[in-house]
């Protein structure tokens, strides 16, 4: 798959992603709306669909930013930071993004944003001291092509929007204690208490396949756009490596976040077979090798 097509196949994927958000709000505004015989709740569920949709494509990368923890640099507080961004932007023929830092010691780093015109990278205070300059040219060199491919937008969207259907999971479950307040002599509450446990069941497995709707195989393209921008893979295969051997977790980072960024923040230690087929990033061991390959 070309670039250009990598790019058509994202923004058909956001558009799909956004429309998945608001059949699900609304179908369970009308399903609550017939339990709880409000029309109401229907209306109130497609307005909220509607805004935090509009919300997630305007405001995103801002929330994922916050949720980071990421405070914007200036040049000339990091001038090699922004030569560096400068340098591959001009190579790849981007415009220059915002520049954040997240001072954390874990090594990492992620892309964030709409389109090239509202980007952003951002990168840990950890990563920067950890990283040789041929290692960061790699990372930044990868962010870059996530902007490139437009992987950011849904990527961004994905965490926006899985924060909605876990906020409305609780909301779902609280609304049940609520209503069972009153006490009705009937199977409401039953009914109720049924589809809130389902709906709390499912929430993580919906989160799972929202992240899961960025597939592993961006990371192979970054990864090999990367190498193309920079001529020299090695730089990236180190940093790679040297990313995955520090076990330090980053802090703010969570289960929704944790597809944004270069390699799995969360440095998770032992994970079943089961576990591994969730995981939103490929095995840097298969990474490298690609990579390897392509040094050949």
């Amino acid at each position: 798959m070309t670039a250009y097509h990598q790019v058509e196949a994202n923004i058909y994927k956001t558009y799909l992603l956004v429309a998945i958000f608001l059949v699900f709000i609304i179908g369970l505004g009308w399903l609550l709306s017939y339990l709880w015989d409000s029309p109401w709740v229907l209306y109130l569920a497609v307005a909220f669909s509607f805004f935090w949709s509009f919300i997630s494509y305007w405001y995103s990368d801002k929330m994922v930013l916050s949720l980071a923890g990421a405070s914007p640099v200036s040049k000339e507080s990091y001038p090699e930071l922004y030569r560096l961004v400068e340098n591959l932007c001009l190579t790849a023929g981007l415009p220059l993004p915002k520049i954040y830092l997240i001072n954390d010691p874990s090594p990492n780093a992620f892309a964030t944003g709409r389109d090239k015109n509202h980007s952003a990278v951002c990168f840990t205070t950890g990563l920067l001291e950890k990283v040789e300059k041929v290692e960061l040219e790699g990372v930044v060199a990868h962010e870059l092509s996530h902007i490139q491919n437009r992987d950011t937008l849904l990527a961004t969207l994905i965490v926006v929007l899985v924060g909605a259907v876990s906020l409305l999971a609780n909301w779902f479950s609280r609304s049940f204690y609520w209503r069972n307040s009153e006490r009705r002599e009937d199977n409401f509450n039953g009914l109720l208490a049924l589809l809130g446990l389902i709906f709390i069941i499912l929430s993580p497995i919906i989160a799972t396949l929202f992240q899961l709707a960025i597939s592993r195989k961006r990371e192979f393209l970054a990864d090999a756009s990367a190498a193309l921008l920079t001529r020299y893979p090695e730089g990236l295969i180190r940093a790679l490596l040297k990313i995955d051997a520090d076990k330090t977790p980053v802090k703010r980072a969570n289960s929704v976040t944790a597809h944004l960024y270069i390699a799995d923040p969360l440095k998770k230690k032992k994970m079943s077979w089961f576990e591994k087929l969730w995981l939103t990033h490929p095995p840097i061991e298969e990474r490298v090798k690609a990579l390897q390959n392509m040094a050949l």
